[in-house]
């Protein structure tokens, strides 16, 4: 549980684009209240999520070959296929202007909850998924194991929280901003591609793998005849 967590948190810390909107924010009149109501908003969505699937499952996972255990690996696999496709439909329009958001014509007017609802809005939904079926499939028996699922919500979160920080202890933080951005609007695209490649192969090479283990033990526990 806590490799996969590791490297869903740091997709969706790693979203560029959503933290050039972070930066948006943040360079407007009352940016910091902006963004710390972002990141709340931000960070109380992820824990919203968890706290759902913990409720469901009770923080005992689903059992190894049996129906809700294969439920849980197709979606994991589909959410791996759905970030492979999203990177390859991103290299088709690498390059291509992007339509901005109509929030992003009312930044300065923007009130810090306004911003938190926004945060909720640009959650990366399928890499947030990926995370909820990876705490579905944990056992939680320890403090520890509660301490991983906070961390992940802190580390989801990370980017933000840096530039928030930032933003408040640097007198240049604007002009390394907005070149931090610059950057990101140029290079978004392949830091998409390289991020959802990665991610999607990785939940879709694991889900193949176990659900071909739960394949061979079914043959195995009728004897060989896979239809009994």
């Amino acid at each position: 549980m806590v490799v996969d967590l590791i490297l869903i948190g740091l997709g969706i810390a790693l979203q560029p684009f959503r933290v050039s909107a972070f930066i948006l924010i943040l360079s407007t009149k009352g940016g910091t209240r902006k963004g710390l109501g972002f990141i709340l908003g931000w960070l109380a969505c992820l824990v919203l999520v968890i706290a759902v699937v913990l409720l469901v499952t009770g923080g005992r996972p689903v059992r190894f070959r049996t129906f809700p255990s294969t439920a849980v690996l197709i979606v994991k696999l589909a959410l791996g296929i759905a970030l492979i496709v999203a990177a390859m439909l991103e290299w088709r329009r690498k390059g291509r202007p992007r339509a901005q958001p109509a929030w992003m014509a009312r930044l300065d007017t923007m009130s810090p909850w306004t911003a938190a609802l926004i945060a909720v809005i640009l959650q990366p939904w399928t890499l947030v998924a990926a995370g909820a079926v990876t705490v579905a499939e944990a056992r939680l028996s320890s403090a520890g194991d509660y301490l991983a699922l906070a961390s992940f919500c802190l580390l989801a979160t990370s980017s933000f929280i840096a530039l928030e920080l930032y933003a408040v202890v640097s007198s240049t933080a604007s002009a390394r901003l907005a070149a931090l951005r610059t950057w990101l609007d140029e290079h978004g695209s392949q830091v998409i591609i390289v991020l959802g490649l990665a991610l999607g192969l990785w939940l879709a090479g694991q889900s193949i793998h176990l659900l071909t283990e739960t394949g061979r033990g079914a043959v195995e526990h009728c004897g060989g005849r896979p239809a009994c």
